[in-house]
């Protein structure tokens, strides 16, 4: 995969996953009405025209990916993305981090949750799927942790605020999850083994090839932004680098 560097953006480097899943965010008005248009946020607005956009920063370290909008109608964490994305850029990174803000554009353009009537968050596992294209870019970057971040909506599952891990074949997922939950008081749903409730989850998948994983869910209403949901999804997202010890200035 190769990254082309953003001189705008603080050596801000960025890639394609897909060439086959862009859209207009700025068609969904629910979102693009939340969107701050920072110089950043314009331009990763017009990439996802073209697809699904990866960007990278730092190096080093551990290897690191955040995603957001494998559901393109679970709008907090792909607002909260942007807004990570503006911190980092002016952040000392001493690990590698990359973040897909919008992992299926055209999905999150209809403010649906599938992309051509494709669940991503059940096909990781079929070959060339927009989310196995992911796993595949897991494989290339050898990413060694992942956050795989949504929102649920009450009466849906899970309906509350929620950190999904496993025990096995990832432990480290568990432990990942139970640092964001004592951060934040995010509840703790764990599973004795990746990929027996669920097949086809990014997390799930990534935890049975031995890629600790864990997804955060916060609560809004589906395809809308609920009051203070793209914060708490933002919270949960530097929860999570805290982990790998990545703080950012109160």
């Amino acid at each position: 995969m190769n990254f082309e560097v953003l001189d705008d953006f603080n050596g801000l480097k960025m890639s394609f996953i897909s060439n086959n899943s862009g859209g207009y965010i700025s068609k969904n008005k629910y979102l693009f009405e939340k969107i701050e248009l920072t110089h950043l946020n314009q331009f990763i607005l017009e990439q996802a025209v073209f697809g699904t956009p990866i960007f990278k920063l730092g190096s080093g370290g551990v290897n690191i990916l955040m995603i957001s909008g494998i559901h393109g109608n679970e709008l907090p964490s792909q607002l909260a993305s942007l807004r990570l994305l503006n911190e980092l850029i002016n952040t000392k990174l001493e690990n590698t981090v990359y973040i897909i803000p919008f992992a299926a554009p055209k999905a999150t353009m209809n403010n649906e949750r599938t992309l051509n009537s494709r669940d991503l968050n059940r096909s990781a596992h079929i070959k060339n799927s927009l989310s196995n294209l992911i796993m595949q870019a897991i494989d290339e970057l050898d990413v060694n942790f992942v956050g795989d971040f949504h929102s649920t909506a009450k009466n849906s599952n899970p309906g509350f605020e929620s950190v999904f891990s496993s025990r096995n074949p990832s432990p480290e997922s568990c432990l990942i999850a139970n640092y964001i939950s004592a951060q934040m008081g995010s509840k703790v749903i764990s599973f004795e083994f990746a990929g027996k409730i669920y097949k086809g989850a990014v997390e799930d998948v990534c935890n049975l090839k031995g890629v600790p994983a864990v997804t955060g869910e916060v609560l809004s209403p589906f395809a809308l932004v609920g009051k203070g949901s793209d914060e708490k999804s933002l919270m949960q997202m530097k929860s999570f680098l805290s982990y790998f010890g990545i703080f950012f200035k109160k």
